[in-house]
């Protein structure tokens, strides 16, 4: 794709979202927190059923606002050897210091910024990791997976909400939902967020990391990100957690008019690429900057 407007043919594969996890047994505790334990307590014991076209739990009063369960989260996520995790691991000072460092990066959209702020992105680590969870680099989530830097989730957003909307993200359909992290920021910045993940393990990890924090506007989806959701669309703004050697073209009919589709693209050399809808048959693309991220794969496993 150039920079100069394109045309695309309209044929769209539907895809019908696999459900059907079996239902939490009575008394039984909720999954753990990281990956690693994830990976172990699939093979023990049954998963909590949650339709993946419902939100991952149930709301909660409207006093207590999204941003203000993120913020308190910590408080309520459980522990292996006490039921509760203690305290945060990092303080808040920290977290503050991290958004500093986004925003020196070029970052600038304030409502990106607070996202980032509000959210502990150590909450969705293992804990070996958890004091490192606020330097800007990636780090590994399990199967051969990462959750991405700050900055360069902080970055994404931005320019997904830069569109000819006025910034309103009414929906928005995430490629990749690893631990959840980006996904939790995205809540606060959309009114529904969609995010597929095609690696099991992890799809179930997310559930785990964002289930105590209650956030009603998030809908978590087990399949192949490359053939999008059909069902839910279209989205005002789409964002690829991986990278293929081009967009795929489903993603691209699923855009609204006027939306923008954010996306890293290359193999060795990546680069992040922005797209926006102008018609109902035309898309304009840009290259923006250097990127890395893990590959794009289709299928789920």
């Amino acid at each position: 794709m150039t920079e100069k407007t394109k045309r695309f043919p309209l044929t769209l594969s539907s895809v019908v979202e696999k459900q059907g996890a079996a239902k939490r047994r009575p008394g039984e505790a909720a999954s753990s927190q990281t990956a690693a334990r994830n990976a172990v307590e699939l093979g023990k014991r049954e998963l909590p059923n949650t339709a993946s076209s419902k939100p991952v739990a149930k709301p909660v009063s409207p006093s207590l606002t999204t941003a203000a369960r993120l913020a308190g989260a910590s408080a309520a996520v459980p522990s292996a050897s006490t039921g509760t995790r203690a305290a945060p691991l990092v303080s808040e000072g920290v977290r503050k210091a991290m958004v500093e460092r986004v925003a020196k990066q070029g970052v600038r959209d304030t409502k990106v910024l607070a996202a980032m702020m509000e959210v502990q992105r150590h909450l969705f680590m293992e804990p070996g990791l958890a004091s490192q969870a606020y330097i800007d680099a990636s780090l590994p989530i399990g199967y051969h997976q990462t959750i991405s830097q700050p900055y360069i989730v902080a970055r994404m957003i931005e320019i997904m909400r830069a569109n000819r909307l006025g910034g309103e993200l009414n929906r928005v359909l995430e490629i990749g939902t690893g631990c959840g992290y980006q996904a939790a920021v995205l809540s606060l910045v959309a009114k529904e967020v969609f995010s597929i993940e095609r690696i099991k393990p992890l799809h179930e990890l997310a559930k785990s990391n964002l289930r105590p924090m209650r956030i009603a506007n998030i809908r978590l989806h087990y399949g192949d990100g490359m053939l999008g959701l059909p069902q839910a669309a279209p989205f005002d703004g789409i964002i690829l957690a991986a990278a293929g050697l081009e967009v795929p073209q489903a993603l691209l009919e699923q855009l609204t008019i006027g939306g923008r589709l954010v996306a890293p693209v290359g193999a060795r050399h990546q680069v992040l690429q922005l797209i926006e809808r102008t018609s109902q048959t035309e898309w304009t693309s840009s290259t923006l900057e250097a990127c890395h991220f893990v590959p794009l794969r289709p299928g789920t496993v």
